[in-house]
């Protein structure tokens, strides 16, 4: 935003005690308020000229000074066009910050990114889980990794960042890192928060990134069949961690705990609802809504198998569950033993009680959003992936209804045809009359 006045003047100093030797002074004034301060230079005041408020003379330390004094100047000046390219405030204050070096006019991507990455951490597992920490290391290292590979760099401005590094910065996760198209879109979003942050703190001005448009593949994410939850429910594993992840596995299933929840999940967090049946009453640990959740038997059934386990009596948690890591390892080996052609992971567990136990059942899709803790319908849709005997049932009803139409388009032919003919037959008796 441009200034409606503006003056900059050297002076120097008087000091308490008169002496020639004084400090060099800097007065800033924007719209009438002036800021000054020290230039950390001493001069002699017989060898100054105020007028044109430099040393005077041809000795090389009046050259030196002038040199240093001009270079203030021309400093000023390129901060001042920066400030109003970024349509910002030119103030006194902060043109004096830039002089006294409080003003870092090149901040580095790498240096915003730990301090940003530093802040997570310090705030895990307040408001942050673990995993999202490791996630934005992960990013940064991929970010610094690119920029040493492709720019050969250890770290860069935010004013070098444009529309062609970030589709380099893409290819390189694709190619160098081999990560799928979500994957990537991913790890882009994790930098672009960085460079929203950035923004923020006036460091540039505009998204750099504003014209790339990336997007995300669709994966079809299917639930379990009934057929195919009954299936590992009726297996019988003969190692114990086997058979307690299976069951922790069953109990999302019949309840929609995403794992964090389903590991977080206190015995307090059991209560008896206003039905008179048990209930979990508790908050995601992810959006921290409200989840108000009936216990279905075989929930009930697991529930009730490991109330005295050690580490559940050791924790106050309802299931004895283990790392996601962990979970994830074993369900593949599950996955195998069943006879699966697809890989099980906790996921799958809450998209086989949206759609399998709850949205297929009729359970309307309101309801069972309230039941997920999301927040919004929108959000439900993507977990209502329909069993294919559903479709079959809605289909073989629908040839029904079809064929009753068509009934009934002929039974009324019929009954148009029939009068027609007795109208004629009417119509010849009255000719021939």
């Amino acid at each position: 935003m441009l200034e409606n006045s503006f003056g900059l003047t050297f002076f120097l100093k008087t000091p308490k005690k008169k002496e020639n030797i004084r400090m060099v002074y800097l007065r800033v004034t924007v719209d009438g308020i002036p800021k000054e301060s020290s230039t950390k230079r001493r001069w002699d005041m017989t060898r100054w000229d105020q007028k044109i408020e430099r040393a005077t003379g041809n000795k090389e330390d009046a050259r030196t000074l002038n040199f240093f004094l001009d270079s203030v100047v021309q400093k000023i000046n390129i901060f001042k066009t920066e400030l109003m390219n970024r349509e910002q405030t030119i103030t006194s204050q902060k043109i004096i910050d830039l002089v006294n070096g409080k003003i870092a006019s090149k901040t580095k991507v790498l240096e915003e990114f730990q301090n940003h990455n530093d802040k997570v951490h310090e705030l895990v597992p307040k408001e942050y889980a673990m995993g999202t920490y490791d996630r934005y290391v992960t990013a940064r290292s991929h970010v610094q990794e690119f920029m040493k590979s492709v720019y050969g760099r250890d770290d860069m401005e935010f004013r070098e960042l444009n529309y062609q590094f970030i589709c380099n910065y893409e290819h390189y996760l694709k190619t160098v890192r081999a990560c799928s198209n979500n994957t990537t879109l991913k790890y882009i979003s994790n930098f672009k928060k960085i460079i929203l942050i950035a923004i923020e703190k006036e460091i540039i001005p505009k998204d750099p990134f504003s014209s790339f448009k990336g997007k995300k593949t669709k994966i079809p994410k299917k639930p379990l069949s009934a057929g195919e939850l009954h299936t590992l429910q009726k297996h019988t594993f003969h190692t114990e961690r086997l058979a307690t992840v299976r069951d922790i596995f069953i109990f999302q299933c019949y309840t929609g705990l995403a794992y964090i929840d389903a590991y977080q999940l206190k015995k307090t967090d059991i209560k008896i609802g206003s039905d008179g049946e048990r209930w979990i009453m508790s908050a995601r640990h992810k959006t921290k809504s409200e989840t108000n959740i009936p216990l279905l038997p075989d929930a009930i059934a697991v529930m009730e198998k490991y109330e005295d386990h050690p580490i559940c009596v050791e924790r106050n948690s309802v299931l004895p569950v283990s790392s996601n890591q962990k979970m994830n390892e074993y369900l593949k080996e599950i996955a195998t033993l069943c006879g699966f052609q697809f890989a099980l992971n906790t996921h799958k567990a809450r998209r086989t009680f949206a759609s399998t136990v709850t949205l297929n059942n009729d359970v309307p899709i309101n309801v069972v959003k309230e039941m997920l803790g999301h927040q919004s319908v929108r959000q439900t849709e993507e977990y209502a992936l329909t069993e294919q005997k559903t479709i079959g049932k809605e289909m073989s009803e629908l040839k029904e209804r079809l064929h009753q139409n068509s009934q009934q388009r002929n039974e009324n032919a019929s009954v148009a045809i029939e009068r027609l003919e007795k109208e004629i037959e009417e119509l010849k008796r009255t000719i021939s009359e």
